[in-house]
């Protein structure tokens, strides 16, 4: 099979979602090709299967997590993805790669940083605790130099406002700042979105005024 019939093959896998758990030895396996293209595509396929079969996957969770010192931008962003999606059913199978992905907040490559807080969103959905001292590293990407990046940034504000909402206070005067300086559209409407949410869960009975 040529990369570009392995790659379709893939494709066509990803929307047959009933056969996903028992292709999961099969799409690990295709971390070992000399493709980029195919490992990048099998790092997000086992993402995607990791989420809804959390148990399946836990065996691949290392092999995945190797990708990380991989010196290829598309590999660490997708391995830094598929632990994210990952975490988010089974935050256990990838607890001991938890704290390495935060040295990709500040990875040379702006892809990577921004797979860094979607992961991160991801894992807080279900598991937000872990996050408290963490957050001047989310703080830090609202500024960064890349548009993408902090269209991205606020959202983890907004996802764990509507958890830990305590989390989120010290930063609604930053959130508000931003919100009314950023050039970019919608780097302004997500701070706006995130103070909104935080906010809201703020005022709850139980919580802290603001």
């Amino acid at each position: 099979m040529t990369e570009s019939e392995l790659y379709k093959s893939l494709g066509a896998l990803t929307k047959e979602k009933e056969k996903w758990e028992e292709n999961i030895p099969y799409v690990s396996s295709l971390l070992s090709s000399d493709s980029v293209r195919i490992k990048a595509k099998a790092l997000w396929l086992l993402g995607e299967m990791g989420l809804k079969h959390p148990q399946a996957v836990q065996s691949s969770v290392p092999a995945v997590a190797s990708f990380l010192e991989s010196e290829e931008p598309l590999l660490r962003e997708r391995a830094v993805n598929a632990l994210g999606r990952i975490g988010r059913s089974n935050f256990a199978a990838i607890e001991p790669y938890w704290d390495a992905l935060f040295r990709f907040a500040a990875d040379e490559a702006a892809g990577v940083r921004l797979s860094f807080i979607w992961a991160s969103e991801n894992i807080a959905v279900n598991t937000p605790d872990p996050y408290e001292n963490h957050m001047p590293v989310f703080a830090e990407l609202l500024r960064d130099g890349d548009e993408r990046v902090r269209m991205e940034a606020p959202e983890i504000f907004r996802a764990l406002g509507k958890r830990r909402p305590d989390f989120v206070k010290p930063y609604l005067a930053l959130l508000q700042q931003i919100s009314e300086s950023d050039g970019n559209r919608v780097v302004r409407v997500h701070c706006q979105g995130a103070i909104k949410v935080a906010s809201q869960n703020l005022a709850l009975p139980n919580s802290e005024a603001i």
